[in-house]
């Protein structure tokens, strides 16, 4: 029996005879390892719980060798979701997991993993799931666990990407950031085998490095063998034949160094014997004997494809001046390229063979280092006439017209499918795409030069290669910023969205520019309400409330044109300053306000107040509970200015021992608690002061409604709300003459009277 593998990649192949000969039996279980495990660890990460609000994101990055054994994670969350609910849950507040090989994984925005969804529910689940679906996002499990060994998935660099909402508003920026947040901790162990001779869960199966060695070198234009310039390396195992027990497994190790054309692996000479005896009692154990061959057919430098016909180019790293971290481009080395340029011509680098008489291939070779697999590879194909090529493009290996990872034929044949190709503005002259988190390592770009089909073109065809941060430069609708995942080994970019944009390129329009110009409107014209306690404050000469309430609207105005992006009068931050500390100082005075206090105890009171909302503006402005604060330092202006009101116009009542039993005084204390009521009902006009709770509770309610899609007008409804209730507040105070009037003082009257009656 023979197992051939076209074009490999250069890298370590191991063979698990187990699977080759074992199932020929029908011995297909999985085989249980017995014995001590010869590990230790390798790594071992613990993650503290971490929040993730809304629309937020956290990377993990774990290394897997190729001596490590298995790997494990624990994932706890604070998320309490039903599976069957997920379809109900808007996208924007999905908390998701997702999981992929080489390189950061994207939340899958469409509807398609729904239907794929594998049950996280409570609990284990198999680590086969996670390798048949590692690029495909779930919802995050409350409490999970999981254990991935060697024999289930390959040495390799895993990334989990945990989300909150996915969707296009992901990347949006927003005026403000509500909505449900969850925490999660992790702990990933990875274990290894303390030598690398040794595989398996428990280390415990041996690797037999295979011998190889150089059969033949085939040259010219062909050969009775067929094959052309290809290096024949055979490989053996020691150049025995080798046993295998029931339910034994042999695992082999062979290193490819080039390029290979073609990998042969046979069993020769396969013999099945059973074994019978033991101890007077009969037992039938089946056993296979073998001969292991490998035949590599290794292709010469700058050669590949078929029969090593094709022209394989290496292309080397120019690093971008002025640019952040692995932004760069890419040209082959060759004497026909010019070294000044980010780009190539085509045609005089281009393979002049055609295999079969169809069309001829050329290829290219980049690597991506290690953690630079947050970047995106961006590939251009620019014509001055109908372009007859297409791409193809692997990891790995070479790609061919039946293994590739991404590939461009036209406009309606391509990898468009693909979460992680983008295709951009590309015609009959042009290509253009890119693919997004590239993984790293050896990237394959096969052109198919279709000429020989269509008929000779003498046109000129341009090729740039080039490693961006962000893709499309985010469309010029954003911000590209940088980060490093939980682990710091790898640095990743993503666009920051302008106010009417989103998608990871910021290429979709969410707000369209007239309904941008309605939001800015409503937004700043709002806070116009403020006009109506800023006269009112005005003309019962409080001047220190008409300049906090007319201060207070205006910089609210100006931080809202900012934060539309209509226009910045200051930096953002100290427009965002004075709005929130004004705003909360207004709330402040309108409680001072509905004292009778002097001036003096005024000034005193609102000095602290200033301090304290001040202290709340410049630490965490944007904080929830900053409502709740101010509201009740103003309650506590508000009491400490009744108390000194009560402190200067009533006489403290005395007491004396023989007095407490005494009724006249019990009918003192009644009558003094009857006329302070009645001084709190003479105080305000309580149609304005209900009207004035009416609007705080309208204020309240619309901002518990706000989101980060209905914030304009909720909040513009709030700017109104909140300034009425004001007004309704101050409007609800009745003015008495304090200096000219005597005081209604109880204990007054009552003295007055127990006078008169002595005197009679």
């Amino acid at each position: 029996m023979a197992e051939k593998s076209a074009l490999c990649p250069a890298s370590t192949l191991i063979l698990s005879l187990f699977t080759l000969f074992s199932c020929l039996f029908g011995h297909c279980n999985s085989m249980e390892q017995l014995g001590e495990a010869n590990t230790f660890t390798i790594s071992s990460f613990e993650y503290p719980e971490t929040q993730i609000r809304a629309f937020d994101m956290r990377y993990i990055r774990v290394d897997l060798p190729p001596w490590f054994s298995s790997m494990s994670i624990a994932l706890k969350s604070s998320v309490n979701l039903d599976i069957r609910s997920v379809g109900r849950v808007p996208k924007s507040e999905l908390p998701m997991i997702c999981f992929r090989e080489g390189s950061l994984p994207l939340p899958d925005d469409s509807s398609t993993w729904l239907r794929e969804l594998v049950s996280l529910s409570n609990g284990t689940f198999e680590g086969t799931q996670v390798l048949q679906n590692s690029d495909k996002c779930y919802p995050v499990p409350r409490n999970v666990t999981m254990k991935l060994t060697n024999d289930q998935i390959s040495a390799r660099v895993l990334y989990f990407g945990l989300f909150n909402g996915v969707g296009p508003t992901r990347t949006q920026s927003k005026m403000i950031v509500r909505g449900p947040s969850y925490s999660f901790a992790a702990n990933i162990t990875v274990e290894g085998c303390v030598t690398s001779t040794m595989q398996g869960q428990y280390c415990n199966q041996t690797v037999e490095q295979l011998s190889c060695g150089l059969s033949r070198n085939n040259s010219g234009n062909g050969s009775a063998s067929g094959f052309f310039n290809q290096s024949m390396v055979s490989c053996r195992n020691n150049f025995e034949t080798s046993c295998l027990g029931d339910e034994e497994m042999k695992i082999y190790s062979l290193e490819i160094l080039r390029i290979a054309e073609l990998l042969t692996i046979s069993a020769e000479d396969p013999l099945c014997m059973i074994i019978l005896v033991i101890g007077g009692s009969q037992s039938n154990v089946s056993k296979v004997c073998y001969s292991l061959d490998l035949q590599e057919l290794e292709c010469p430098l700058g050669k590949a494809g078929p029969n090593c016909l094709s022209e394989r180019y290496m292309l080397q790293t120019v690093l971008r001046k002025d640019s952040i971290p692995f932004e760069s481009y890419f040209l082959p080395y060759s004497e026909k390229v010019m070294s000044d340029a980010a780009n190539f011509l085509l045609e005089p680098i281009l393979s002049n063979y055609s295999f079969g008489g169809a069309d001829t291939w050329t290829y290219f070779i980049l690597n991506i280092p290690c953690g630079a697999a947050g970047g995106n590879l961006h590939v251009q194909l620019t014509s001055d006439r109908k372009s007859n090529y297409e791409v193809y493009i692997r990891n790995g290996g070479l790609p061919s017209l039946v293994n590739w990872d991404f590939y461009y034929v036209n406009k309606l044949s391509s990898s468009h499918g693909s979460m992680f190709f983008v295709l951009y503005s590309s015609s009959e002259e042009k290509v253009d795409f890119d693919i997004l988190y590239i993984k790293e390592g050896l990237w394959n770009i096969a052109l198919r030069n279709l000429n020989s089909i269509g008929g000779t073109s003498n046109g000129q065809t341009t090729m740039s290669i080039s490693l961006e941060r962000c893709p499309k430069r985010c469309s010029y609708h954003g911000d590209c910023r940088s980060a490093l995942d939980a682990s710091g080994l790898t640095s990743y970019s993503f666009c920051d969205c302008d106010r009417t944009h989103g998608g990871f390129d910021c290429s979709i329009e969410i707000v369209s520019r007239q309904g941008h110009i309605w939001q800015s409107i409503a937004l700043i014209a709002s806070n116009g309400a403020a006009v109506l306690p800023a006269i009112w404050s005005l003309r019962q000469k409080a001047f220190a409330e008409w300049v906090i309430y007319t201060t207070s609207g205006i910089s609210s105005g100006l931080y809202h044109a900012c934060d539309v992006g209509t226009w910045c009068a200051l930096s953002f931050g100290v427009l965002q300053f004075f709005d929130f500390w004004l705003s909360f100082l207004a709330v402040v005075s309108t409680f001072v306000y509905l004292t009778t206090i002097g001036e003096v105890y005024k000034r005193a009171i609102h000095t602290v107040m200033t301090i304290l909302t001040a202290l709340l503006a410049i630490t965490n402005a944007t904080r929830s509970s900053n409502v709740i604060v101010v509201m009740a330092i103003g309650a506590l202006a508000l009491l400490v200015g009744w108390l000194i009101e009560l402190s200067s116009k009533y006489r403290p009542l005395s007491f004396s021992m023989d007095l407490c039993l005494n009724m006249l005084e019990r009918w003192r204390v009644r009558e003094w608690m009857n006329n302070l009521v009645k001084t709190l009902m003479k105080r305000f006009r309580w149609g304005f002061l209900l009207a004035g709770f009416i609007a705080l509770a309208m204020a309240a309610i619309s901002r518990n409604t706000e989101n980060s899609q209905n914030y304009w007008i909720w909040h513009s409804v709030w700017h109104v709300t909140i300034y009425t209730s004001s007004f309704f507040f101050l409007c609800s105070k009745v003015n008495t003459n304090s200096g000219n009037e005597r005081p209604t003082d109880g204990n007054y009257q009552l003295t007055r009277h127990d006078s008169l009656s002595r005197g009679s």
